[in-house]
């Protein structure tokens, strides 16, 4: 079986301790579906970004734990017929 963990960083690269202890995954969904369930508490415990790791092997990171402010797509007015 696949052993799925997460490094916990701040910004600046430097490792931090997570704020939620992770428990043991055996797969990528159940890690993905962790951090998306536990991403504000450890924000909130100084972690900015993420890596995740199979068996020791980098699988993707960093990814930020920030949520983006995305603006609101302004909606087309429809003008008035004359």
């Amino acid at each position: 079986m696949a052993d799925w963990t997460w490094r916990f960083e701040k910004a600046d690269g430097t490792e931090v301790a997570p704020a939620v202890e992770p428990e043991e995954f055996t797969t990528q969904g159940d890690a993905e579906s962790w951090i998306g369930e536990q991403w504000k508490e450890l924000v909130a415990g100084g972690a900015d970004q993420v890596f995740l790791h199979e068996d020791g092997t980098l699988i993707y990171g960093p990814m930020s734990l920030h949520a983006e402010e995305a603006e609101p797509v302004a909606e087309p007015v429809a003008e008035a017929d004359a």
